[in-house]
């Protein structure tokens, strides 16, 4: 069964991160993201330099990229070292928006409400932190 969860978390990160880097591509998603990435102290500086459909784009190749090294895995681990240290960077930003993003935290009858969207990523991290374990050691504890 560990086995058969590991690959279901594998392909599932892979897939969600490929799905989502391809809507990247579309001007519904650049407009979504730029309040993210506008208030993010690591990648605001890249609408200095490109358009807001041009972040959306580098962003959405990244993670599009990162999850096809996630399924390289199946044929060498250095895919799955990669693709998990990729997809590890990845969440850890997009987490980081819950602290740069102004209303990303809201309070509602007590209770304290991170962005659900974003605070999902927490799994995503974990699984890609176990991908990257696991390559790592099957490259070099072999």
């Amino acid at each position: 069964m560990k086995d058969i969860g590991f690959h279901i978390s594998l392909v599932g990160v892979a897939v969600i991160l490929i799905w989502i880097g391809l809507f990247k591509f579309t001007p519904t998603e650049a407009k979504a993201i730029e309040p993210l990435v506008s208030n993010s102290p690591f990648m605001k500086w890249m609408y200095n330099i490109v358009s807001i459909h041009g972040v959306s784009k580098i962003i959405g190749t990244i993670e599009v990229i990162t999850g096809l090294l996630l399924l390289l895995n199946y044929f060498t681990p250095y895919g799955g070292l990669v693709g998990g240290f990729l997809a590890s960077a990845t969440f850890i930003m997009t987490l980081s928006f819950i602290f740069t993003t102004p209303n990303a935290i809201e309070k509602i009858d007590g209770f304290i409400l991170p962005d659900a969207f974003i605070l999902k990523d927490i799994m995503a991290l974990g699984i890609s932190l176990t991908i990257f374990t696991k390559s790592f050691n099957e490259i070099y504890n072999q």
